[in-house]
């Protein structure tokens, strides 16, 4: 199936503490995301790199949080971005850290409610990124978007009001392995399934999966796939500031891809967390452009051999 893939660099930082999450729109550029997506057939429309609006900084009486103000900037140009994009074609936002997914799932939610399609999301992360403002300790915001994105409270009058939000039992966390007690605690009272790199050692990833794509077939939904770069172990995908021992392989991270290609329900996709500073020759770019490839139709005999 050809798709007009639509390329959106969102270069936000501010969502982490460590710099270097900028330059991750152009590291996927340079590593040919759009030459090699034009290559399998795809029509290709690069729309640039976002920028936040004019923002000042929200007090908060959680002092550990650190630019609120810039964050809540960032989410809105975002909602407003991913709703207008995934209306136009199927969007791939080119991060930046996770506090993109802020924006991108409400306004890729918005858009499905529009169309009268039901919304799932495959959540491919070792963090649920599950906290509120008033829980986060690090004060790190790309540790929030799923809390907000699914309705929360606590975000009313600090983040941009939602227009729509990802119902929590649509939603599929794959790869987790680093989960904070108030974020443990909070997921156990929610309907949103989680999938502990445990649960992909005893049975499989192909088995978690797919039971979340017969859910979705059921309810004739669409799928936003949000790709963290530490779902990945960090010994084939060291690019990245939150390093977790113990991550998906290749081949597990290759399947899941290729699995959800072959639903033909993907609609939009999240690449996050990619720093190129902390990358090795670009090995971490280039495989998750790879990924990409796989989850929009590239079978592993077509697959190019490279040496770093």
């Amino acid at each position: 199936m050809t798709e007009t893939c639509i390329l959106i660099g969102i270069p936000v930082q501010a969502g982490t503490g460590r710099l270097g999450c900028d330059m991750g729109p152009s590291a996927y550029r340079a590593a040919g995301l759009g030459e090699t997506l034009a290559d399998l057939g795809h029509r290709i429309e690069d729309r640039g790199n976002l920028a936040p609006g004019a923002h000042a900084e929200k007090p908060h009486p959680n002092p550990a949080l650190r630019h609120l103000g810039e964050i809540a900037a960032w989410t809105e140009t975002i909602e407003a971005a991913a709703y207008a994009a995934a209306g136009d074609g199927l969007p791939i936002f080119l991060g930046g850290d996770h506090s993109l997914s802020a924006g991108t799932m409400p306004g890729v939610a918005r858009r499905a409610a529009k169309t009268g399609r039901e919304l799932f999301v495959l959540w491919l992360d070792s963090h649920p990124d599950f906290h509120t403002l008033e829980t986060s300790t690090s004060g790190n915001l790309h540790g929030v978007p799923m809390a907000y994105a699914t309705g929360r409270p606590g975000f009313a009058g600090f983040l941009p009001p939602l227009a729509a939000t990802v119902k929590p039992e649509n939603v599929c966390m794959i790869g987790l392995r680093s989960v904070d007690p108030a974020e443990r605690e909070a997921l156990a009272r929610t309907p949103i399934t989680v999938h502990d790199m445990r649960a992909i050692d005893e049975n499989g990833v192909a088995v978690l999966l797919r039971a979340f794509i017969d859910k979705v077939r059921a309810a004739d939904g669409i799928i936003h796939v949000s790709l963290d770069v530490d779902f990945l172990d960090p010994d084939i995908a060291p690019g990245v500031g939150t390093t977790v021992p113990g991550g998906a392989t290749f081949r597990e991270a290759h399947l899941v891809m290729e699995m959800l290609c072959d639903t033909g329900l993907v609609r939009s996709i999240d690449l996050v967390e990619l720093n190129p500073f902390l990358d090795e020759r670009g090995r971490t770019a280039l495989l998750m452009v790879d990924l990409v490839a796989s989850l929009l139709g590239r079978r592993v005999l077509d697959r190019p051999t490279r040496s770093y």
